[in-house]
C-alpha cells in the first residue's frame, strides 16, 4: 500500500524530493523546530525548522549559493506549505574525504 504524500511527515517528503532531484550519497534531515519555539515562523506542531546534511555529485563545480538554490528549488512546495528555515551543510563527495 502506497502512502499518500499528505500522510507523510515533512521530513519524509523532503527526503523523497531531495533523493529524487539530487541523488545524494548521504542525506540526513533533522527537525530542529523545538529549538525555535517562539521565534518567527515557528508553529506549535513543529515541522518548520530543519538541518539538512547532504552529499551529492550534483554540487560539483557549484558555489555555495548555487548549491543552496538547488536545495531550495527542490523544496519549493514545502516552503509554500509551512517550511520556514533550513540550516544546510552541502558537500561534494570529494569534500568529505
Amino acid at each position: 500500500m502506497t502512502e499518500r504524500k499528505n500522510d507523510l511527515s515533512r521530513a519524509k517528503r523532503m527526503e523523497m524530493l531531495l533523493q529524487t532531484q539530487l541523488a545524494p550519497l548521504t542525506l540526513e534531515i533533522a527537525d530542529e523546530s523545538s529549538k525555535h519555539a517562539g521565534h518567527a515562523g515557528a508553529r506549535p506542531g513543529g515541522e518548520t525548522h530543519y538541518h539538512v546534511h547532504l552529499v551529492s555529485k550534483s554540487f560539483e563545480g557549484l558555489t555555495r549559493v548555487a548549491r543552496q538554490r538547488l536545495v531550495y528549488n527542490a523544496l519549493r512546495e514545502e516552503f509554500d506549505t509551512g517550511l520556514h528555515a533550513l540550516a544546510l551543510d552541502l558537500k561534494t563527495p570529494a569534500e568529505t574525504r
